[in-house]
C-alpha cells in the first residue's frame, strides 16, 4: 500500500473520489480495489497496479489462541514483524514495527541481533494494523489499541510513526482514540522531548529493564548515551507540559534484575506522581531465562508497599515466538 501514489493518481479525478477510496480502505478494509464497486474499471485497474492493498504475510496462532503473530514481507522483500493481542475483556491490541531490524542491540531482544536495515515508512507501520483490521472485521471485531512496542526504536524515525499515529486517529481512517494509542521508547530524549509538544493525547512507556546505570547500560547500550538521570528529568518534564502518566517497562530476568535490592531502588526511582511501573515476565530468546512467577510476586509486592503504582502483564505467545525479532531472526537465517 502506498498512500501517497493513490493520491496522485486521484488528484485528476472528482474529488468525491478520494473519499471514496478512504471508505474502502479504512472502513470497508478492502484488499483488493476490484472490491470497490463505485469505481470504474479502469480506475481499479490502475489502483491495483500502482497502489495495491494486498499485503503478503505468514501468520503464526498461539496455541491459547490469545495471540497472533504476522510476519509481513514488503516490496523490497524485507520482512517485518506486527502481533494482534487478543483481550479476556474483549480489547483488540495491535503491537506494530517501527524500522526493519534495530540499531540499539538491547542483549535481551531479538530484534537487536538483526541490526537496523532501514525505517519503515508510514505506509509500512500502516498496513500491519489494517493487516488485523481485516482479520477482525471478518468477526464482527476491530483494532482497538495500537502499541508501538514492535521493531525498532520508533523515536529514530519520528516523523514516520507520527505520521502514522495520526492516520491511526483520524475518523477518517481507523478512528482509534490518541488514548489506545502507546509509543515506547528505549529513552530517547529529543523523541520525548518532540512528544511532549504534541497535541495528540498518545501514552508514553519507557522502556526501562533495570534499576541501576551500570546494569542498564550492560542490557542497553543506548543508556550510556542517554542516561537514567538525563531520561527521567526529560520524563518529569513531560509530565509537568502534558499531565499525563507514564509507563515504566520493566522485563522480569532471572537473576539479573529480580532481586529484592534491585526492588528497592527501582522503588527510590519509581516513587513519583504519574509513574507507574508495568512488570512483564520474559519470552526467552536465548541469551536470559524469565523470573519464575514467585519471584514476580514477590517483586511487585515490594514495589506496591513501597507506594509504586504496579501492573503486571501476562505472557503472550511464547509458542509462535512472540517476542519481537524471533520470526524474523528465523526468517533471515
Amino acid at each position: 500500500m502506498n498512500l501517497d501514489n493513490l493520491y496522485k493518481v486521484l488528484k485528476d479525478e472528482p474529488k468525491f473520489r478520494l473519499s471514496q477510496a478512504q471508505v474502502a480502505i479504512w472502513q470497508n478494509l478492502v484488499s483488493d480495489w476490484s472490491q470497490v464497486t463505485t469505481f470504474p474499471a479502469a480506475l481499479k485497474e490502475k489502483l491495483n497496479e500502482v497502489c495495491p492493498l494486498q499485503i503478503e504475510a505468514d501468520v503464526h496462532v498461539a496455541k491459547k489462541e490469545n495471540s497472533t503473530k504476522a510476519l509481513i514481507t514488503l516490496e523490497d522483500g524485507a520482512k517485518i514483524e506486527t502481533v494482534l493481542l487478543s483481550h479476556a475483556d474483549g480489547r483488540q491490541t495491535v503491537c506494530v514495527s517501527s524500522q526493519v531490524g534495530c540499531p540499539l542491540g538491547c542483549k535481551f531482544c531479538a530484534t537487536g541481533t538483526l541490526g537496523l536495515t532501514r525505517d519503515l515508512n508510514y505506509n509500512e507501520i500502516l498496513m500491519q494494523v489494517l493487516f488485523f483490521a481485516r482479520i477482525l472485521k471478518k468477526e464482527n471485531s476491530r483494532v482497538s489499541n495500537v502499541v508501538f512496542m514492535g521493531m525498532g526504536e520508533p523515536f529514530l524515525n519520528y516523523d514516520n510513526v507520527w505520521k502514522a499515529v495520526k492516520y491511526l486517529n483520524d475518523k477518517q481512517a481507523l478512528n482509534i482514540g490518541a488514548r489506545k494509542i502507546s509509543i515506547s521508547t528505549s529513552g530517547i530524549v529529543p523523541g520525548i522531548e518532540k512528544l511532549a509538544k504534541e497535541k495528540l493525547q498518545v501514552n508514553l512507556a519507557i522502556s526501562l529493564h533495570a534499576s541501576n546505570d551500570k546494569l542498564r547500560s550492560e542490557l542497553m547500550r543506548i543508556n550510556k548515551r542517554f542516561p537514567l538521570a538525563q531520561v527521567l528529568k526529560t520524563v518529569d518534564d513531560y509530565i509537568k507540559q502534558t499531565g499525563r502518566k507514564v509507563m515504566f517497562e520493566y522485563l522480569m530476568l532471572r537473576g539479573v534484575n529480580d532481586s529484592l535490592q534491585h526492588a528497592e531502588e527501582l522503588s527510590r526511582l519509581m516513587a513519583k506522581h504519574l509513574y507507574m511501573v508495568n512488570l512483564i515476565p520474559y519470552n526467552p530468546t536465548g541469551v536470559f531465562k524469565p523470573s519464575d512467577r514467585r519471584t514476580i510476586d514477590s517483586f511487585r509486592r515490594y514495589l506496591e508497599q513501597a507506594g509504586v503504582e504496579v501492573s503486571q502483564r501476562f505472557t503472550y505467545g511464547q509458542d509462535i515466538d512472540a517476542a519481537c525479532g524471533q520470526l524474523a531472526n528465523k526468517a533471515s537465517k
